[in-house]
């Protein structure tokens, strides 16, 4: 499942329906940048993962303009991530919005077919965007004591400890579930597909699976929820 699972061979989805338009996007901005003491730092930020994303050759319609994918993803996570967590920290809203920075530039097809070479892509995965939002944040002056808590949460640490690990976790999983699993699901097996929602729920935090139950899917996804659930 996307970031979910270490099940799914493949994160390359495109999102079928986009449905955040980019004026919710800047007003969050502008709301989360009120209460962190140097907004504009943050905003620069936030805005130099926003042009890095841009570049995405996948591109995706919104408001009469096209999106580099990975842009209108981080869009996604971010509003999620503050969904789950209405006074969410700086370095979780950082991270958020640079948990898959330039991830293009790293296709799954670059390595080998198979578990490992899943295993390998994923942590490679995971430094690169680590450290690729690291660096940009130190061009921009914040030092290590909010440097560190974005890497943690880029490489997905601590989970079950870290508490922005965690929310990281829960609005990737929700995004995945909303925005593309109606994709997914025709593309894997129904044995599989209940294997991987399995997994992803035993990851989640209870604030992840109640806002999971929330969602609106479709009547099939629905479906394959409840079976996952009952097993």
């Amino acid at each position: 499942m996307a970031d979910c699972s270490d099940e799914v061979d493949s994160c390359e989805f495109v999102l079928q329906d986009p449905r955040m338009p980019l004026q919710s996007d800047r007003e969050r901005i502008e709301d989360a940048a009120s209460r962190i003491l140097d907004a504009g730092r943050f905003k620069k930020a936030i805005q130099a993962f926003d042009l890095l994303n841009d570049d995405d050759p996948t591109r995706v319609a919104d408001e009469g303009r096209e999106l580099g994918y990975e842009l209108y993803f981080s869009h996604l996570l971010f509003a999620k991530t503050l969904s789950l967590e209405n006074d969410a920290s700086e370095p979780l809203l950082l991270a958020a919005r640079s948990q898959h920075i330039c991830r293009w530039k790293m296709p799954r097809v670059d390595y080998p077919a198979g578990r490992a070479g899943y295993l390998k892509w994923r942590s490679d995965l995971k430094r690169y965007h680590a450290a690729t939002a690291t660096g940009v944040l130190a061009d921009l002056g914040y030092d290590e004591e909010t440097i560190d808590p974005v890497r943690t949460i880029n490489l997905k640490e601590n989970l079950k400890t870290n508490p922005d690990s965690q929310a990281m976790e829960d609005a990737l999983c929700l995004v995945f579930l909303e925005n593309q699993f109606a994709d997914f699901r025709l593309k894997t097996s129904e044995e599989k597909v209940i294997s991987i929602l399995q997994k992803t729920w035993a990851k989640m935090s209870e604030k992840g699976k109640a806002a999971t139950l929330e969602l609106e899917l479709g009547d099939e996804e629905k479906r394959l929820v409840g079976l996952a659930l009952e097993g």
